[in-house]
């Protein structure tokens, strides 16, 4: 991957996720099908400025969804826990 930037699609802000943050200090995030642990941890520690101890890849299959007779199907997606060293926290989340 080029650009670090590109390497993180967006935050997920859910239920599941809103837990492990405020229990494990755990921060879920879309990215890119083809990235691995170490290029996401440095893309989280280039453009948030944090230091990351793990990262947990997820891949994540798409849906099969219908419409009457049409059937159609979600894309497949990759979803990334990434574990924050003690202290560090994300203000992108908080507030």
């Amino acid at each position: 991957m080029n650009n670090r930037h590109d390497l993180v699609i967006r935050p997920l802000l859910t239920e599941k996720s809103t837990t492990l943050r405020e229990t494990h200090n755990q921060y879920c995030f879309e990215v890119v099908l083809c990235a691995n642990r170490n290029e996401v941890k440095k893309a989280v520690e280039a453009t948030l400025n944090v230091k990351v101890e793990k990262v947990r890849i997820l891949n994540m299959s798409g849906k099969e969804k219908r419409l009457n007779r049409f059937v159609g199907r979600r894309p497949d997606w990759k979803k990334a826990i990434v574990t924050l060293k003690k202290g560090e926290k994300l203000q992108l989340f908080e507030g």
